[in-house]
């Protein structure tokens, strides 16, 4: 498997390499070096921004199961323009979800959260402030950030989460320390939506379709009014299809609270 320490090993390797046949043989180029030093790059930006590559720790994206589920999950809120709507919808179909909620967004928004608890869906980490620059933190900002989420919904709801989605769906070594540090368990997707950026609603419907497949995890987000609007439908296609909407942590057989 491809993974950052055996990136570390064979690029160090192959530089050793580089540098005996350059002091034992003949001159190598500068430009191999180069092109070395492109290559890891390519490859470690390859594992930070695809969640599902494992590539500084196992993130649970998806279900091994032959059976005919899927989990639903939605992240950036609460709000209060859409994720009310939206679990009146759950509601209305009988379905269990989990958000991944922004700690940031929970005061002044208690009541959403203890909604969001009593309609029996999960709530996880998706950071505190999901700040653009996150990534770039240093690992004890990381985990202070990760912290004061987890505050902010134990004062809500009385629950400490232990499931935590990477905002952006970045990974990378200082955030792999947070999340060990945190005893968090990381959780990505295998369906992404992209409802952020679609305004379309059959686009939209269109793209995800072809994802309801055995143990699929499909990301949403609940800020987002195109999925407000193709959601009915999306239920609808799901149980045609013979599929059931199973709880991410039941699913994947994940323990949601310490």
């Amino acid at each position: 498997m491809l993974t950052f320490r055996h990136t570390n090993i064979a690029f160090v390797l192959l530089l050793m390499g580089l540098i005996a046949t350059h002091v034992l043989y003949t001159p190598v180029p500068w430009y191999f070096y180069l092109l070395l030093v492109l290559i890891y790059s390519l490859i470690v930006f390859y594992g930070c921004i695809n969640i599902q590559s494992n590539f500084f720790m196992p993130v649970v994206c998806a279900a091994d199961t032959p059976g005919k589920e899927i989990a639903i999950s939605f992240d950036d809120g609460p709000v209060e323009q859409y994720t009310p709507e939206l679990l009146a919808i759950l509601k209305q179909h009988e379905i269990e979800a989990a958000f991944f909620c922004i700690g940031n967004r929970i005061e002044g928004r208690e009541a959403i959260l203890k909604a969001i608890i009593d309609d029996g869906h999960i709530i996880g980490n998706h950071s505190h402030s999901h700040h653009f620059w996150f990534d770039l933190y240093g690992s004890k900002k990381m985990q202070s950030d990760l912290a004061m989420m987890d505050a902010a919904m134990e004062k809500a709801t009385g629950k400490k989460p232990i499931l935590f989605r990477p905002p952006y769906g970045v990974m990378n070594p200082n955030l792999k320390k947070a999340i060990v540090a945190g005893g968090y368990t990381p959780v990505g997707w295998n369906v992404r939506s992209l409802d952020t950026v679609a305004k379309d609603d059959k686009k939209l419907l269109d793209r995800i379709l072809p994802g309801i497949k055995p143990g699929a995890v499909f990301l949403f987000h609940d800020t987002s009014k195109t999925t407000l609007n193709i959601l009915p439908a999306f239920i609808g296609e799901v149980k045609k299809r013979g599929f059931r909407v199973t709880r991410l942590d039941k699913m994947l057989h994940l323990q949601p609270y310490a």
